[in-house]
């Protein structure tokens, strides 16, 4: 059975109004940061446990392509499990981006690249290249559990993960909830008040 092709409007979307759209959606560590700002993130998660070891997450990249998102539990933040090398590739294999729960390094780089990378800050020691990898199992990111193939819409707020039902059932609230506050933001940049838009008052 096929994978689902993601909703087109998907790209159009902030985490922001999806999260609005249903609160008990997912939401990846607010420790994640990009290092980029001001790129979107929408694609489906490549898991792996890397277990402090770069073969693991050489493995998921080499799994990895267009669209996909590289979701990696680095098991450790005493050393770097990505950097530059990696990030380059990735963006060669037209990956949608990359979530370390970790630490990456090369940092200039990570920032001038146009794919979104996100970790938990930086460090210049590498782990070293060891073990068998294993990819493709949920991880769990914190307190949160990414299965293989769910979909992660990032940007400068955070990062959701949805199902594909979870996405569809979140999406028509949240073009609404985006298109209204639009709406608001346009009338106050025009001389209107936030709340006489929100019935404040009453």
């Amino acid at each position: 059975m096929s994978t689902p092709a993601i909703p087109p409007q998907v790209w159009q979307l902030d985490a922001a109004s999806l999260s609005d759209a249903n609160k008990a959606l997912r939401l990846l560590p607010r420790e994640l940061r990009p290092y980029r700002r001001g790129l979107r993130m929408v694609g489906r998660a490549v898991t792996v446990e890397a277990y402090a070891d770069l073969m693991p997450v050489l493995a998921g990249l080499q799994q990895s392509g267009p669209g996909d998102v590289l979701v990696v539990d680095a098991g450790t933040t005493e050393h770097a499990v990505l950097g530059e090398l990696f990030a380059t590739e990735a963006v060669r294999r037209g990956m949608a981006g990359i979530v370390v729960y970790g630490l990456c390094r090369d940092t200039a780089t990570l920032t001038e690249l146009p794919m979104p990378i996100y970790s938990l800050g930086t460090i210049p020691r590498a782990v070293g290249a060891r073990r068998i990898p294993s990819t493709q199992q949920a991880v769990r990111l914190g307190d949160v559990e990414v299965h293989p193939g769910e979909i992660l819409i990032g940007d400068d707020d955070g990062i959701v993960v949805l199902s594909d039902s979870e996405l569809n059932a979140a999406l028509d609230a949240a073009e609404a909830i985006q298109q209204r506050e639009a709406a608001i933001r346009g009338d106050i940049l025009d001389g209107g008040s936030l709340f006489e838009q929100l019935n404040f008052t009453e």
